[in-house]
């Protein structure tokens, strides 16, 4: 059987969904996927990145690195999203990237995708949950199969216990306060399973 081609498309302003996406992309191509990690563009003004440090610091970290395109998606058996939460929804960058993507939803090009989603907040209670619910409110209207970690391996509870997808809280000092090592874990067990989900799903297709 091919193998699965995963795209892990993410926005980071400081660096913690980053650090997530990459995280995915290292272990599904453990698993033998064929990986690409992908940001979306900023869309902020220079101003604004200025204004904080740890925001300019990571912009310029990243200038290098590939941009997600809409044609990412139309290679992709699976797809990862990794978004901040902004207001308890996804960040303005990431749901630009949705809007490019109506060329591909009005072709069908989108159907049975196998999505997931991780987010994070600068609390417990800051909106992860609902901003992954608004990624995967977009993914229904595409058609896509969710894979949701759900409670199907341990470190989804030590990490917090979120079913929807691995979130994570950040301090101040941008440290993640359930444990860097809980959370990538977490992350390991919602990429494998995005990648196992999407084998079964390509095998199906295939008869």
């Amino acid at each position: 059987m091919d193998s699965i081609n995963l795209a892990v498309i993410h926005y980071s302003s400081t660096g913690t969904n980053h650090k997530l996406a990459h995280w995915a992309g290292e272990v599904a191509q453990a698993a033998g996927a064929e990986v690409k990690v992908l940001k979306v563009a900023e869309t902020a003004p220079e101003a604004a990145i200025a204004s904080n440090p740890a925001w300019k610091k990571h912009y310029e970290s990243v200038k290098d690195e590939p941009e997600a395109k809409p044609e990412d998606l139309e290679w992709a058996d699976a797809i990862i999203f990794s978004a901040p939460t902004r207001f308890g929804s996804k960040s303005v960058q990431m749901q630009q990237f949705f809007d490019l993507t109506g060329g591909l939803w009005a072709q069908g090009k989108l159907v049975n995708k196998v999505c997931s989603a991780m987010s994070s907040a600068q609390n417990p209670h800051g909106g992860q949950e609902a901003t992954i619910l608004s990624l995967y409110t977009s993914l229904f209207h595409w058609g896509a199969i969710i894979a949701a970690p759900g409670y199907t391996d341990p470190s989804v509870f030590a990490a917090g216990g979120n079913p929807y997808g691995t979130s994570v809280s950040v301090d101040q000092d941008g440290n993640m306060v359930e444990g860097e090592e809980k959370i990538k874990a977490a992350v390991e067990h919602q990429a494998r399973r995005t990648v196992e989900v999407a084998k079964w799903v390509k095998q199906g297709a295939n008869g």
